[in-house]
């Protein structure tokens, strides 16, 4: 099994920054693919950005291009989500997520591990 678990969410001001961090245990060996997603009350569960574990390619949702940045540190099995730029809209509980496959996939349904979540909030 893989454990997700991510840190660094909190409360922001409009136009602040945050860096969201996912620290991967167990068998990493599995992940080939890591990614963001994000849940906005009442809302469907959206990419936000995933990266390639070799290689480190990058691949980022419209909403996200421009103002947040995807990376990893294999060394430590951590990825992590610098957020620039925040806007109230961008408040939502945050979700690393993990696969097999070396693909970046846009789709929940496609990730098999996930973290529990982490709230990020931005005023106005």
């Amino acid at each position: 099994q893989v454990q997700l678990v991510e840190s660094g969410g909190g409360l922001v001001q409009a136009g602040g920054s945050l860096r969201l961090s996912c620290a991967a245990s167990g068998l990493t060996f599995n992940i080939n693919t890591m990614s963001w997603f994000r849940q906005a009350p009442g809302k469907e569960r959206d990419f936000v950005a995933g990266i390639k574990w070799s290689g480190g390619s990058t691949y980022y949702a419209d909403s996200a291009k421009g103002r947040f940045a995807i990376s990893r540190d294999n060394a430590k099995n951590t990825v992590y989500l610098q957020m620039n730029s925040l806007k109230p809209e961008d408040t939502a509980v945050y979700f690393c997520a993990a696969r097999r496959v070396p693909v970046i996939a846009t789709s929940q349904r496609d990730y098999s591990y996930w973290g529990q979540g982490i709230q990020v909030t931005v005023s106005s």
